[in-house]
């Protein structure tokens, strides 16, 4: 059963400064989380500029539960700037790449995978991933994710799709839910992309998305030490011109 909670960020970039900032993230913060924070990295990526907002990279963190999160944010909103003194350098460091981004936090599915064992099966390390955003009634987010599990994976699967989270928004009366699939190869995204028209069952799923309050996927690319490329947590051993905190 998976009792963690996610951090989940959209990230503004600064210029040319998505590969710096991406780095900074897997390499400078995610192994002092690790300690500090029981903080996980779940992944990191970069959108795909075709298919929605650019530049722009994507973040989860796999949290120990409310009380980590909690635990971690009373750590870390301290004093005036409600900033850690500690995560100073990291922070003006990162205000170099990125200058703003939007925050959720969400509650996975009982059912789901946590980025531990998605590491062990093998799962993601592929070419692309999809990111789906789905709004519902008050109160629908269950369902809808019961529908991913008993329906949309097994329609999914033939095109080469393999689920990795399926969450819903936490402060958000039960109406938002993220799913993230992984692709193995581009061609197999084309194929479920022109499937979504022709293909009586793929027709099927499309269209209980459509009829949700609203609906919108884009694709994104591992960052290079996003956690299911390389089958392991970012190491310090991964820096790059970068003293520790």
């Amino acid at each position: 059963m998976n009792d963690r909670v996610y951090t989940h960020e959209f990230i503004r970039i600064r210029g040319v400064h998505r590969p710096d900032y991406m780095h900074h993230m897997t390499a400078n913060w995610s192994p002092n989380a690790q300690e500090d924070r029981n903080q996980l990295c779940f992944g990191v990526w970069g959108t795909v500029g075709t298919t929605g907002t650019w530049p722009q990279v994507v973040n989860m963190w796999e949290e120990a539960g409310f009380d980590g999160l909690a635990a971690g944010l009373g750590g870390e909103l301290v004093g005036p700037a409600l900033q850690d003194p500690k995560l100073q350098k990291w922070w003006n460091e990162a205000a170099n790449f990125r200058e703003g981004g939007f925050d959720r936090v969400l509650i996975p599915a009982p059912w789901t995978r946590t980025i531990g064992e998605l590491i062990t099966d093998g799962a993601g390390g592929g070419a692309v991933y999809a990111h789906e955003t789905i709004q519902l009634e008050p109160g629908g987010a269950d369902d809808y994710l019961s529908a991913v599990r008993d329906e949309a994976i097994d329609v999914l699967a033939p095109f080469g799709w393999e689920l990795v989270g399926a969450l819903k928004s936490s402060m958000h009366a039960d109406s938002e839910c993220i799913c993230i699939w992984a692709i193995d190869t581009w061609e197999h995204w084309g194929e479920y992309e022109k499937a979504v028209y022709a293909d009586p069952k793929v027709r099927a799923w499309r269209d209980r998305q459509w009829g949700s309050k609203g609906f919108e996927r884009f694709l994104m690319c591992d960052a290079p030490l996003s956690p299911m490329k390389i089958g392991r947590q970012p190491a310090r051993s991964d820096r790059q011109g970068w003293t520790d905190l």
